[in-house]
């Protein structure tokens, strides 16, 4: 059997998204017949089919399933190893830190700050992304090292991933002032009933009703969370290293009992040989440990009934 080609995988992962070769044609620039006829050649070459197709509909057959998942990411492999190339060959090289704004924990500007004193230290280029993208910008080759902000009850996919936690804080829920619950120093969950997350989901940890299930938001950036929380529009679950950095006297910060934390994890692909990924992984390690030991013996000392400090992160 001839080995698949990249144009191969492309069209095949097109018409198993839309299933239907028109939406799949015009979504490739490209008639619809020699389409089919791709899809049709690429079957007798693995000799199986990939496709059930009536006059009404197309569906995949088990092996087109398979096929799909792995031709993503072959697929991704082959646009990221394009990215790398091309970023290997600049005449200036750097390191691209993929992150979610003011999702580090504090510690960024300590990171960088060590970092650059590393021999095998390059200029830092941050790639900015909202929730989940930075493992995206790993695997697609658009970034080197990632900070990846994740729940503790939602852990996430590592597969070819080398990783390292770096602390674990608790979240809090950011609602407006004015707003009945900013009253009380501490809720829970349930007390969240009615309201939503910046992402249209409830609040309260709820499944969102049908109408809202599918659909996509717009991506909002901080200062619009911000806004929106003080009109009491939406409520926020931001780490706790947002609070101090971000005091507005229309928004509270209220502790969640039963919210689970955030645990910051260091992130870089598994093949990955660089010095300098391995200098800032370094770092971020010996900046994460040390910062944190200080928050804890400081609240110790200062606040014993406070609430506990962020901790180093365990693997």
């Amino acid at each position: 059997m001839n080995d698949l080609e990249v144009r191969q995988l492309r069209y095949f992962v097109a018409v198993a998204e839309e299933l239907h070769f028109g939406r799949a044609a015009e979504r490739l620039g490209m008639a619809q017949p020699p389409l089919s006829r791709a899809i049709r050649a690429l079957e007798r070459q693995l000799g199986v089919p990939l496709l059930e197709r009536t006059t009404r509909h197309v569906a995949l057959t088990p092996a087109g399933e398979t096929l799909l998942r792995d031709a993503r990411i072959a697929l991704d492999a082959v646009t990221a190893a394009a990215r790398r190339a091309r970023h290997a060959g600049r005449s200036e090289p750097g390191l691209r830190l993929a992150l979610k704004a003011d999702y580090d924990g504090g510690l960024l500007p300590r990171i960088l700050a060590a970092y650059q004193r590393e021999a095998a230290a390059l200029p830092v280029e941050l790639v900015l992304g909202g929730k989940g993208e930075q493992v995206t910008a790993l695997r697609d080759g658009r970034a080197d090292v990632a900070l990846v902000p994740a729940p503790v009850d939602e852990p996430f996919d590592v597969h070819g991933l080398d990783v390292e936690p770096l602390l674990t804080e608790p979240r809090l829920v950011a609602l407006a002032a004015s707003d009945p619950l900013s009253a009380r120093s501490c809720l829970r969950l349930a007390d969240l009933a009615g309201r939503v997350l910046p992402d249209g989901t409830p609040a309260d940890g709820r499944e969102a009703c049908p109408a809202t299930a599918g659909a996509r938001p717009r991506r909002l950036d901080l200062a619009e969370i911000f806004n929106l929380v003080e009109v009491g529009s939406i409520v926020w679950f931001p780490p706790a290293s947002v609070a101090p950095r971000h005091p507005r006297p229309g928004i509270a910060y209220r502790t969640v009992s039963d919210l689970a934390p955030l645990t910051l994890t260091l992130a870089w692909p598994h093949h990955s040989r660089s010095p300098a990924v391995a200098a800032f992984v370094r770092t971020a390690t010996a900046t994460a440990t040390a910062t944190a030991t200080s928050a804890a013996a400081a609240v110790t000392t200062a606040h014993p009934a406070d609430a506990p400090a962020p901790q180093p992160a365990t693997s």
